[in-house]
């Protein structure tokens, strides 16, 4: 191995521009990590709503063994205690203990827009960063209120992504700073799992992110859930109601109450206002001129995203849960419909008519997954493919247990493998009962080998061919199914893909004009 291979290092303590800090080193799992490591300065008062700013400098040595705080959000515990500081802005770094000079990948976590940390359980990447052999960044970032609304349409001064120019300011860090860390700032891919997956393809098609980053692997992205304008001045009028508020108030006035009254203001809008039925979240990315110029799936489209190459892929059973929503049939059928609507009218039956009506569980549940995420996910890969290699999969294994309660292979199931860590899963007392350690010890070092690769090399293992359309030479769509066996298809479900062609997910509220009246747009009769 060459000279240029390896770095100098005085690990676990590393100098900074902005300061020097000290890291530990885990001898019993050979590796080295920096917890807490400021990236930006404290997001709260003034601040609040505003681009994030550099971490300001500091004197002497910062301790970075403890983690430190995500940003403020509900707990969802026993107790409706909140959890969280708006000083939020750290990464935490593991890598092998070794002086080699080491790819980067860079993490963002899921959670509904709404909650998650970068050192959860499953996602602090000791085993992930040892097995892969590379330098792993996971990132806080703002959320909900804080992070995720657009407040623009209130006045005041205030921009429409906090959390995207959070990620961007991390990504800026990183390419300035993981050098230290044995990290190779020419080689960075960004990784993120649910709402982190929609954060990875959002920073694909964000200009402010342009050249920081080199490959890109997006895991269940509900990429459909970019909020349009109606959904961004919908959620800031609820916003007022839900904390009593004037409505000619303005952020200035939010910038006065404290962070744990807008968090449950938030929480209050996501599970009371009744429009998750209407699949329009509370909380999401919003396409405006600066940081997501264009909905994501329009710069696809048009080849106007990074033109990187992207992993990208879905589970199986990701909604298996909503089977159990509704006891009858008629009101998983009605449930269907009111899901569909509000984005396309025109399409929602020919889809409607692709799952039976949605009138049993199963159709249910599939159109539910295939709604937020299959079918997005399926139309970003068609496009990105006519620009840069893109490589598509689904993930099907589950144990026995879970595929009798028809749960299946159920969102997020697949980090257990990713990661290394199935005693970190949510569900692991279910996923324990009749599952085969055997099979699931396999998948795990094959998943991590072909994710290895493509941190590594922008390609995941010769085994996983390229998602194209079909030529001479291949058949259409090879998707990796990863399961007990893992096995290659050729376009999965393409009579429900074919179904979804037409129908569009970029303007949320054309089914709903009514409520378009309401909030002062222009509707054609």
């Amino acid at each position: 191995m060459d000279e240029s291979s390896h770095v100098t290092a005085e690990y676990p303590r590393v100098q900074l521009a902005s300061g020097e800090i000290q890291g530990e080193i885990i001898r019993d799992d050979s590796i080295v990590t920096w917890k807490g490591v400021p990236f930006g300065a404290p997001t709260g008062g003034d601040t609040r709503f505003q681009r994030p700013k550099p971490v300001r400098p500091w004197l002497g040595v910062l301790d970075c063994t403890r983690y430190q705080s995500p940003a403020p959000q509900p707990n969802y515990g026993f107790n409706d205690r909140l959890i969280g500081d708006e000083d939020c802005l750290h990464l935490d770094i593991v890598r092998p203990d070794t002086t080699e000079k080491l790819p980067v990948v860079v993490y963002f976590h899921g959670g509904s827009f709404l909650m998650g940390a970068s050192h959860q359980n499953m996602l602090r990447g000791h085993r992930l960063a040892a097995a892969m052999n590379v330098v792993y960044v996971s990132l806080n970032f703002r959320l909900g209120v804080l992070g995720y609304l657009d407040l623009r349409s209130l006045g005041g001064d205030c921009v429409a992504n906090p959390a995207l120019w959070d990620q961007v300011l991390a990504l800026h860090w990183i390419k300035d700073n993981i050098a230290k860390f044995g990290g190779d700032p020419e080689s960075v891919t960004i990784m993120g799992e649910s709402a982190g997956g929609a954060a990875v393809l959002a920073l694909l098609c964000s200009p402010a992110a342009r050249g920081l980053f080199h490959r890109a692997i997006a895991q269940s992205p509900p990429i459909g859930l970019i909020h349009s304008k109606a959904q961004s001045q919908l959620w800031a009028r609820q916003l007022l109601t839900r904390l009593g508020l004037p409505a000619e108030s303005t952020v200035d006035d939010l910038r006065r109450l404290s962070s744990d009254e807008l968090v449950r203001a938030g929480m209050s809008m996501m599970w009371r206002a009744g429009e998750l039925q209407f699949l329009n979240s509370t909380f999401g990315p919003t396409v405006e001129s600066e940081s997501l110029p264009e909905h994501p799936m329009v710069a696809f489209q048009h080849g106007r995203q990074a033109q990187v190459p992207l992993m990208l892929g879905t589970n199986l059973d990701e909604a298996g849960v909503t089977r159990y929503f509704f006891q009858r049939t008629t009101r998983r059928a009605k449930a269907g419909r009111r899901l569909l609507y509000p984005y396309d009218p025109e399409h929602t039956d020919t889809v409607l008519e692709a799952y039976g009506g949605a009138r049993t569980r199963a159709e249910f549940a599939d159109l539910v997954t295939d709604a937020l995420f299959w079918a997005p996910t399926v139309r970003i890969a068609s496009h990105h493919n006519e620009y840069a290699p893109t490589w598509m999969y689904r993930f099907d294994f589950a144990p026995q247990l879970m595929r009798k309660l028809g749960i299946g292979a159920s969102h997020s199931s697949e980090l257990s493998n990713v990661f290394g860590t199935p005693e970190a899963s949510k569900t692991r007392l279910l996923s324990k009962i009749g599952r085969d350690d055997e099979a699931m010890q396999r998948l795990t070092k094959e998943m991590q080998r072909h994710w290895a690769s493509f941190i590594r090399f922008g390609a995941p293992g010769e085994d996983w061919p390229q998602y194209k359309p079909p030529t001479e030479q291949h058949h259409s769509r090879p998707t990796m199914i990863f399961d007990a066996q893992s096995r290659v298809e050729y376009d999965p479900k393409a009579e429900k893909r074919r179904a979804w062609k037409h129908y569009d997910v970029v303007e949320w509220g054309a089914g709903r004009p009514e409520l378009l009246r309401d909030l002062g747009f222009q509707v054609d009769e």
